[in-house]
């Protein structure tokens, strides 16, 4: 589980950063901006698999099994983090995420033209679909050695990648991330917003 969450997390982590993205844009042309957020989501996608196999087959050993009532709160918890995440992806273009935008010829600025984006979510905290899919990894009540190795890992995961997107993000809109960065928590909400 660790190693090949190790590969999968060199693979992802490469292809998200922008000077690997640099230099394929510069091979590829405009077929790149097309093509690239699809192609990435399909591998990462097709990256899942090799998981699931491993936690269905691989000798594992069961921690804990929370009893009902119990297991169907942290359920129904489950439940509200998936409808958050559907939420936070609707915000902010599930087209966009998925890369059919792309596909019909929008660019990434033209999409970024309404500039960053801090309301709904955002405005509580700067990483909501990073707390959401947390959130409903921990929330699972059958907790065996392979599915906690992987919500470790996960987590991390988590962390390193909204660490390497605010400095994108940094890059892209400056002064004003910055700003925003300073009103808004990185993972734990705030219950109101702020201006």
């Amino acid at each position: 589980m660790v190693a090949y969450f190790l590969l999968f997390a060199l693979v992802h982590s490469l292809l998200a950063d922008p000077r690997f993205k640099s230099q394929a844009r510069g091979a590829l042309g405009n077929a790149f901006d097309r093509w690239q957020r699809l192609a990435y989501n399909l591998l990462a996608l097709l990256m899942i698999l090799p998981f699931l196999f491993i936690m269905i087959f691989l000798p594992d050993r069961t921690l804990y099994i929370i009893p009902v009532p119990w297991r169907w709160l942290m359920l129904a918890a489950q439940l509200l983090a998936a409808l958050a995440l559907l939420l936070i992806l609707r915000q902010t273009g599930i087209s966009y995420f998925l890369g059919f935008i792309q596909l019909r010829g929008a660019s990434e600025p033209a999409r970024r033209a309404g500039g960053l984006v801090t309301d709904g979510f955002y405005c509580r905290i700067r990483n909501p679909l990073f707390f959401f899919a947390a959130i409903f990894l921990w929330l699972t009540p059958l907790m065996t050695e392979n599915l906690l190795a992987f919500n470790i890992m996960a987590t991390v995961y988590f962390y390193l990648g909204a660490r390497h997107e605010e400095r994108s993000l940094r890059e892209e809109f400056g002064v004003v991330y910055e700003d925003y960065k300073k009103r808004v928590p990185m993972f734990l909400p705030r219950l109101g917003c702020q201006g």
